[in-house]
């Protein structure tokens, strides 16, 4: 499909710059089918859901993935990408071209790696010299990734270590928040668990690969980057059994979405996942997973924009996002909610 088919005029001052506070008084969209739409709050969501569905969220943990440093008197900035093992992680290179292989970067607080290979998009392998673990040294000489359109306009700061980490992240990997999940509070939770609207929890450590922008013209030339998931059996075998006695699997945030339908089959069950996925959702696709999805509102031409128009159908999602710009609702990472109920 042409790419330009997912465009749309999103005004500056619709871009969140922090969260709404507390975290679930952000606004909510429910999209239910073709019936109308209802302006919500994420505080809501135990009234909008039934008994027995289940809410599915990513545990990944955001580690301080941005750094800053030199090689030589170059200035050199990388935001890491993906982990490779336990010293490698590939990354985005600012000011790539002073950098060759075997050159040795140095970061804040006495943290070194090494440029190691550069890959065919641009980004670069690098090794982090040392004995401690790679978290410990960026705990130490990196801050939060930030996405682009967001730092871009202010700087990175202290609330933003606890704002852009969801209360369920535990797994350290990603360097991109599910930030479907950054509107629950504990207090909404507890009125979840009343409802008897569970939980499950899976990993997809989220990649900076996620704020890239489709260079191609038509989706079939686009190329997903990929990251690592897992879901344990036991998880996979309880999301099964949900589904077999009527329940609704509402994947909370697209990574979410991405994992369970990369680990289904064309029989629509879920198995065990441990990996990486590069899945691409778009217009055409068949869901064999899920039910719904919670997410928050997306960039014109992304491949998240596109994702929920595979789920709900391009003109609606097109009507949805005229009505989300028009009502006020707040867009992107920081920004408002929506319910997707096909």
């Amino acid at each position: 499909m042409r790419v330009d088919l997912f465009d749309f005029d999103l005004p500056p001052e619709c871009i969140a710059l922090r969260p709404a506070r507390p975290r679930d008084a952000a606004r909510m969209l429910v999209v239910a089918g073709d019936a109308a739409f209802a302006d919500r709050h994420v505080r809501d969501l135990p009234d909008l859901l039934r008994e027995g569905d289940v809410l599915v969220f990513n545990d990944t943990r955001v580690v301080p993935a941005q750094l800053e440093g030199k090689r030589g008197e170059a200035r050199i900035g990388a935001t890491l990408h993906k982990r490779i093992d336990l010293r490698r992680w590939q990354a985005f290179v600012r000011n790539a071209k002073r950098l060759k292989p075997g050159d040795r970067i140095t970061f804040p607080a006495d943290v070194t790696a090494l440029a190691e290979q550069r890959h065919e998009d641009g980004s670069w392998t690098l090794l982090f010299e040392g004995e401690e673990p790679v978290e410990v040294l960026l705990e130490r000489a990196g801050r939060m990734p930030l996405p682009p359109y967001i730092a871009g306009k202010r700087e990175t700061d202290e609330a933003d270590a606890s704002d852009y980490q969801t209360m369920f992240a535990r797994e350290k990997g990603a360097v991109a928040a599910p930030t479907a999940a950054l509107h629950f509070t504990p207090e909404l939770v507890d009125r979840l668990d009343a409802a008897k609207i569970a939980r499950e929890t899976l990993t997809l450590h989220v990649g900076a690969g996620t704020f890239l922008p489709v260079k191609a013209d038509d989706t079939d030339d686009h190329r997903m980057h990929a990251e690592w998931g897992h879901i344990d059996a036991e998880t996979a075998e309880r999301l099964n059994a949900v589904r077999a006695n009527g329940g609704r699997l509402i994947a909370v945030g697209t990574t979410s979405l991405r994992l369970l339908e990369s680990a289904a089959g064309e029989d629509g069950v879920i198995r065990p996942f441990e990996g990486d996925t590069s899945i691409f959702i778009t217009p055409g696709y068949r869901f064999k997973a899920i039910d719904g999805l919670m997410t928050n509102f997306h960039l014109p031409k992304s491949t998240l924009f596109m994702l929920v128009s595979a789920l709900m159908g391009r003109e609606r999602m097109q009507a949805v996002y005229s009505h989300a710009i028009a009502s006020g609702y707040r867009f992107y990472s920081y920004g408002d909610s929506s319910l997707l109920l096909p």
